[in-house]
């Protein structure tokens, strides 16, 4: 890693820390209590930005796997970088679903009266992130050449599920509200809600470029220490390939 990215980093690391406390603040002292649901309403600005992380990182994860498909055969660095940040881009969206997920029912038993209930938003939810998590899986323990292909088949396949989360509410009954922005007569929030809204939405998108940052670099790194290696061995066979050929 250069000196000028690790300052760059470095930089990015600070400021984002910044954010998260100042997003912090805002959550817990700043924002008044919801006239319906107390305190609890804390958990929205936690639980919205980490949807707009995954809103964010799955169509990366589709766009870098799509470029991977396009440059396969044509540009091996291109794909390896598009390969690299496919990974990442579906690390953190698998873990903004987490969190998402986690956050939401802690939401849904003070509103609901129970921690999870089968209706269309969180079942479709549910199928995105254990698509992802297959994703993930597939990554790391299958070893095959074609690895990188199958894993970004199967993002574009799980990315088909994205519109089907966001529709659910419109196109089913569901005990889920509807969509925050852009959901409709009536969607949006209180004004004291929306600058604890949007600082912690810049806040949580900030830690996840940065998280994902690191580890496309790591991924990148040891994608292309891979190659090298193979690349060594096709031009200095081992004694025991010499024989053979």
């Amino acid at each position: 890693m250069s000196r000028t990215t690790k300052t760059l980093l470095g930089t990015w690391f600070l400021f984002t820390l910044c954010l998260l406390t100042y997003g912090l603040y805002l959550a817990l002292r700043a924002s008044p209590p919801d006239a319906e649901q107390g305190n609890m309403i804390r958990a929205f600005y936690y639980h919205f930005p980490n949807w707009i992380g995954a809103g964010i990182f799955l169509p990366l994860n589709l766009v870098a796997s799509v470029t991977y498909l396009a440059l396969r055969n044509k540009n091996l660095l291109a794909a390896t970088k598009a390969d690299a940040l496919a990974l990442a881009t579906a690390e953190m969206g698998v873990l903004y679903c987490t969190l998402g997920l986690v956050t939401g029912s802690l939401w849904g038993r003070e509103a609901w009266g129970i921690w999870w209930t089968w209706d269309a938003r969180l079942t479709t939810t549910l199928m995105l992130a254990l698509i992802y998590v297959a994703y993930l899986m597939v990554r790391h323990l299958y070893s095959g050449s074609s690895r990188a292909t199958l894993c970004a088949v199967l993002a574009i396949f799980g990315f088909v599920d994205m519109p089907i989360v966001y529709m659910s509410t419109t196109w089913w009954r569901t005990q889920h509200p509807a969509p925050v922005f852009g959901g409709g007569e009536g969607s949006g929030v209180d004004p004291s809600m929306l600058k604890p809204t949007l600082w912690n939405v810049a806040a949580w998108v900030a830690w996840g470029i940065l998280i994902a940052s690191i580890r496309y670099m790591a991924e990148l790194r040891a994608q292309l220490r891979e190659q090298d290696e193979a690349f060594q061995l096709i031009d200095h066979p081992t004694p025991q390939e010499s024989t053979h050929v």
